[in-house]
């Protein structure tokens, strides 16, 4: 069975709305608003190197698939195989796309043989694949920032309580914290 990670960058609120660019009023809050630390990044490089596939959802998709092909530090992502969950999605154009249906068609992913899926941003599909049991651990990287509004990735009022297991952790010089959490099923 693959293990499945959603990885996230996430304000102190829980915001994960925009973090590099997007639609929110405070787009781009990683870069901005956080002085750079190189060493926040090293989780990051890690996911990359050892992701056997990508999962993200079409809003995801939307703004990855134009931009990451020609970035050079996604060599690996582009590479990989990818998912998109859409029910909207036919012809994805990003190199190795699969689209699935459904959360049972992501079920069945992780059944198989392969390395790590990684979720990157889908805050909608992050929630659903949690709700579903589906997440086996979350890598976050807070900012030292309260956003007050925006998409959350903990945000599903009535969702179901989930007990974690802190497995990593650090605290860097510019005030982001790293946390990576194992679900308990």
């Amino acid at each position: 069975m693959r293990t499945l990670i959603v990885t996230e960058f996430m304000s102190l609120d829980g915001v994960i709305d925009s973090p590099g660019g997007g639609s929110h009023p405070h787009a781009g809050w990683t870069f901005k608003d956080v002085p750079m630390d190189e060493a926040v990044w090293e989780i990051k490089a890690r996911e990359e190197q050892e992701a056997g596939a990508l999962l993200i959802g079409r809003v995801s998709y939307d703004e990855f698939a134009p931009v990451w092909p020609t970035m050079e530090e996604f060599a690996e992502y582009n590479a990989m195989p990818k998912y998109v969950v859409s029910t909207t999605l036919t012809d994805p154009q990003w190199h190795n796309t699969t689209v699935l249906r459904s959360l049972d068609e992501v079920a069945a992913l992780k059944q198989g043989d392969g390395g790590t899926i990684l979720v990157h941003g889908s805050a909608t599909l992050a929630q659903g694949l949690a709700a579903a049991g589906l997440v086996d651990r979350y890598h976050l990287l807070i900012f030292p920032l309260l956003l007050g509004g925006g998409r959350r990735l903990f945000a599903p009022e009535g969702a179901d309580k989930q007990r974690l297991t802190l497995v990593e952790h650090a605290t860097y010089g510019n005030g982001v914290q790293l946390a990576v959490y194992d679900v308990n099923h």
